[in-house]
């Protein structure tokens, strides 16, 4: 080892035992900023990578979100009407891509239960089920929690019970949303798309007459192409980019902005991008 080498290992060893002289005094964290600042720390020193640092501010995060804050609103749920036949609960499902329904009476404040996909294909493939089909037949009931409820506790009961589905109320009892186990684990690993997220051509869903699901993958052009609209290509190649810049900021699920003659609201996102959206023509443009 030349003299400047071991210089230099010495220098880096005094440093290495004044940071934990350092830290001896301190002491452990005193508050969740001080863990956060100790965590980037270590990734900064390669004892974590940024994969495990991002999902460990994760967790921290869930303790403190409620229900409310991730939830998918009333308005924007996928439902099942308790009296519809089997050709429209297969093409909401196809439509869809979902694999639970809250299945309702009159209005979304009225529940009946959850209709599992699974359950209605074997009932409709069965001999003569498609003739015989009654949802009332195949429907498990709905588990309701309030929207105050912490998500971390969220996540226990759904691990301890099995379910995947909750109906959300609010302080009145009223519908005030729906959430899955996936929204939940989405606060820790980010997004999570299953083969139907995947699947080509499926950047634009219809879910109503005038009511989109939109990746924010979704090429302008492609867009440009299903909607008949001219966006320009050439500042952002995608959806996404030109709603973030319509933004001005990185914007967080829930909140929506309106380009020409579509609302465009933020349903999927984490701290680094958007992942979907709700896009609904307005009904003035839509006539």
């Amino acid at each position: 080892m030349s003299e400047d080498d071991e210089s230099e290992s010495n220098r880096s060893s005094s440093g290495n035992w004044l940071r934990q002289i350092g830290m001896s005094l301190a002491g452990p964290p005193r508050d969740r900023d001080e863990l956060v600042a100790v965590l980037t720390e270590a990734q900064e020193n390669e004892l974590l990578d940024v994969d495990a640092l991002w999902m460990m501010q994760g967790v921290l995060k869930v303790s403190e979100l409620q229900v409310r804050d991730i939830m998918i609103p009333r308005s924007q749920m996928v439902v099942v009407e308790s009296d519809a036949d089997i050709a429209e609960v297969l093409a909401t499902a196809i439509q869809s891509g979902h694999s639970r329904f809250p299945v309702i009476g009159e209005s979304r404040d009225e529940v009946a239960g959850i209709l599992l996909a699974k359950d209605m294909l074997q009932l409709a493939e069965s001999p003569g089920g498609r003739a015989e089909f009654e949802i009332g037949d195949v429907l498990r009931s709905a588990v309701y929690v309030p929207e105050s409820k912490r998500v971390n506790v969220l996540l226990k009961e759904f691990k301890a019970s099995r379910n995947h589905m909750a109906i959300v109320v609010d302080e009145y009892g009223g519908v005030a949303g729906l959430v899955t186990i996936e929204d939940a684990l989405e606060q820790i690993v980010g997004d999570i798309d299953d083969e139907y997220d995947q699947a080509e051509g499926a950047y634009i869903l219809r879910q109503e007459k005038n009511r989109f699901q939109v990746r924010s993958l979704t090429p302008v052009d492609e867009f440009n192409k299903y909607f008949d609209t001219d966006f320009s290509d050439e500042d952002f190649d995608t959806i996404g980019g030109l709603v973030v810049h319509e933004f001005g900021h990185m914007p967080k699920r829930g909140e929506t902005t309106t380009i020409d003659r579509f609302q465009f609201n933020v349903q999927r996102a984490d701290s680094r991008r958007i992942h979907l959206f709700q896009m609904t023509i307005l009904p003035e443009a839509a006539e």
